[in-house]
């Protein structure tokens, strides 16, 4: 079992930046890969970026690419998300999941999700 928390989420204008983390507890952290969703009011759930086991590997969405960055930290077993030139178009619940299986993209098997943590961007 993983248990995932998510926090770091906020109400921030449009053109800032915000963090979020994912502390992870229960299985060995550094065995799992790592992905941020984010689903906005109306809309399916869509994935944002992935990262494997070393932070080696990541995959980004076209949506995101050059603003967000995926980065993690095994000793403290949490997994950021740096969110740069942020966008109302962002405005979503993000939520982090993991898979066990090592894969990273939107396409991989996410067995694990986090409860996620609300971001809005005002124009």
């Amino acid at each position: 079992q993983v248990q995932l928390i998510e926090s770091g989420g906020g109400l921030v204008q449009a053109g800032g930046s915000l963090r979020l983390s994912c502390a992870a507890s229960g299985r060995t952290f550094s065995s799992l890969a790592l992905g941020w969703f984010r689903q906005a009011p109306g809309k399916e759930r869509e994935f944002v970026v992935a990262i494997n086991w070393s932070g080696v590997s990541t995959y980004y969405a076209d949506s995101v690419k050059g603003r967000f960055t995926i980065s993690r930290d095994n000793a403290k077993t949490t997994v950021y998300l740096e969110m740069n030139s942020l966008k109302p178009e962002d405005t979503a619940i993000y939520s982090c999941a993991a898979n066990v299986f090592g894969c990273v993209g939107p396409k991989c098997v996410y067995r694990y999700w986090g409860q996620g943590t609300q971001v809005t961007v005002s124009s």
